[in-house]
């Protein structure tokens, strides 16, 4: 037997290996969770051998990985940006049976593509989509300090209080995680609308922006991310999509050059 052709076991140390349901993801096919069901169902076959281990380790390039019987082949990457409307979360399936932003993409003729990042059910605007691992992975590392431009509606009588207080950072008070923005301005007012503020973040914790308005008790009423770097939602419609172009596929964040290789 050919030693490409037999088996490959791996180590969590072996250099070029990854778990295979990662493996699966690499490749475009599913999200890493899909897979994860995939070989649990006996459904995924690595150099012709059945695995059913979640922690088989697999070179992507080297073996030769089924599922069904079909080959898994690299897949061309993909690149989206969805204007994600209020009330689906981010996530292909949801355990209490929600709807997701992938109802936006039912009709699209598009492999696999995972979000970058998230936005929680109640909030909308710009979310970007791939099946390229290493560019979100590079998007979402907390060392690349990609601005992400949000805006955000509240209640308030006192604007100019709000941008001073959140400019100020906060402490949250359930576990003490000191949570702060880089930028806040004041938008617009209004009798009706409240008030609404641009905000700045460079780092990604989880809710952040709500959990920062909760601290100073001024609920959100909307929340809309309008930029990530310099990729602006602009007039895209509420829910529609569109590809990103060559250019902005490696657009620059204000640390370095942020973008496919």
């Amino acid at each position: 037997m050919n030693p490409l052709d037999r088996p490959n076991k791996g180590t969590a140390g072996e250099r070029g290996t990854v778990s295979i349901a990662r493996a699966l993801s690499k490749l475009g096919f599913c999200s890493r969770a899909q897979g994860e069901r995939l070989v649990q169902a006996g459904k995924v076959r690595v150099n012709g051998a059945v695995v059913r281990e979640l922690s088989r380790r697999v070179t992507p390039e080297r073996d030769v990985i089924e599922v069904d019987g079909t080959r898994v082949a690299r897949v061309e990457h993909v690149y989206v940006m969805l204007n994600k409307p209020r009330g689906l979360v981010t996530t292909m399936d949801d355990p209490e049976g929600r709807a997701t932003i992938y109802e936006c993409l039912r009709d699209a003729s598009l492999p696999f593509i995972a979000p970058v990042g998230r936005l929680d059910k109640a909030s909308e605007g710009l979310l970007l989509l791939t099946n390229d691992s290493r560019w979100s992975s590079r998007l979402l590392d907390p060392a690349s300090h990609v601005d992400k431009v949000y805006h955000v509606q509240v209640r308030t009588t006192n604007p100019e209080s709000v941008v001073d207080r959140v400019a100020a950072g906060v402490v949250e008070r359930t576990t003490g995680e000191r949570l702060d923005v880089k930028s806040i301005s004041l938008l617009r007012t209004g009798s009706r609308s409240g008030a609404w503020f641009e905000v700045v973040l460079d780092e990604g914790k989880n809710r952040q922006l709500r959990r920062i308005f909760a601290e100073i008790d001024v609920p959100v009423a909307r929340l809309v991310r309008v930029a990530i770097g310099s990729l602006v939602l602009g007039d895209l419609a509420k829910g529609a999509w569109r590809m990103l172009r060559a250019d902005e596929i490696g657009f620059a964040s204000p640390t370095g050059h942020v973008g496919a290789d």
